[in-house]
């Protein structure tokens, strides 16, 4: 079977791509043509887009979004923004798209494909290496985060069970404390009415409950933020959730939702309000509602901070994999 490989426009392909996306045991937020595009509006800065749709006659089969500067390929996104980035291929059809791939890519003009953000599983990581290779490309694979997440029983009790003796406990005494305070309500905001007021209460509580956050948080970057979860909000892809106190907002967590699975993006809380753990706490009422919601598994995303381990998280890795021409 001939295999065709073209590059095409993000509008056009935009429902092919959603529908193979859709297949995917684990969809991913970052790999969504809505959350590519909105990322490229606000960071491609002057590089050229390499968009190559591989089919099989007119059936799309994979999506290779690539930026392309100064002699480097590198997939659409940045580590910084974009916990994983990959290739979009319809499952079965890895090995047909990554040799027409390659194939296709050894008459464009570059010396290094640099792949990051690669997730433990992928397909790429196990059918590019040795096509490559054959080619006569020169790889390196190296880990470079890990991504910790908990696979979620089908109750709540259950997780509670699932936890050391300690942790269990300890999770335990900080949420009677909370509930001791006054009256404690999760709100969840999914529609783009509900998100947009509730993403200006969400950046002041991220700029505000770290001092890095605070540094990350640019102008370019809360406009990017706004409008990406604008956009996934409209395709049903969000979950915001407001911890309040009395009914007053005091922690915040911004989720996306795809596939049974939910992706912790990113949080903050009030500082005032910090002896009562009110941002580790919105995470665990953000848990266990994902559990009463039928989800199979929460992912915390990047980094190894402690409270991912306490909550029941297990790592795994994400890789980088350079591809060189000799």
């Amino acid at each position: 079977m001939a295999y065709a490989v073209q590059r095409e426009e993000l509008p056009r392909l935009q429902a092919e791509w959603e529908g193979i996306l859709n297949l995917s045991p684990e969809p991913l937020p970052f790999l969504h043509p809505l959350w590519q595009r909105v990322w490229l509006e606000e960071f491609q800065e002057g590089r050229e887009l390499l968009l190559l749709a591989v089919r099989e006659a007119e059936r799309l089969i994979g999506v290779a979004p690539l930026l392309q500067e100064n002699g480097r390929l590198s997939l659409v996104g940045h580590h910084s923004i974009c916990d994983y980035m990959d290739f979009v291929v319809t499952p079965g059809l890895d090995r047909e798209f990554f040799a027409a791939l390659l194939d296709s890519l050894r008459h464009h003009d570059w010396q290094e494909l640099d792949l990051r953000g690669l997730r433990e599983g992928s397909p790429t990581l196990s059918a590019v290496p040795a096509l490559a290779q054959g080619l006569g490309f020169q790889i390196c694979r190296d880990l470079e985060a890990v991504s910790p997440r908990v696979e979620l029983p089908p109750t709540w009790s259950d997780y509670l069970a699932s936890l050391p003796g300690k942790e269990r406990h300890e999770l335990r005494r900080k949420l009677r404390r909370l509930f001791q305070q006054g009256d404690v309500e999760i709100r969840v905001l999914t529609s783009p009415q509900e998100t947009g007021p509730g993403m200006d209460q969400f950046l002041r509580f991220m700029t505000e409950s770290r001092y890095d956050k605070a540094q990350f948080m640019t102008g370019k970057m809360e406009q990017f933020f706004h409008h990406v979860v604008a956009d996934l909000s409209e395709a049903g892809l969000v979950r915001l959730y407001m911890l309040e106190l009395d009914g007053r907002a005091v922690a915040s967590v911004l989720c996306f939702d795809l596939g049974g699975r939910l992706y912790m993006y990113n949080s903050g809380y009030d500082p005032t309000y910090s002896h009562l753990s009110v941002g580790l706490l919105c995470k665990v009422l953000c848990l266990r509602d994902a559990i009463e919601q039928g989800r199979r598994c929460l992912d915390f995303l990047r980094g190894n901070e402690p409270y991912k381990y306490d909550l029941g998280g297990r790592d795994q890795s994400v890789y980088r994999c350079l591809i060189r021409r000799p």
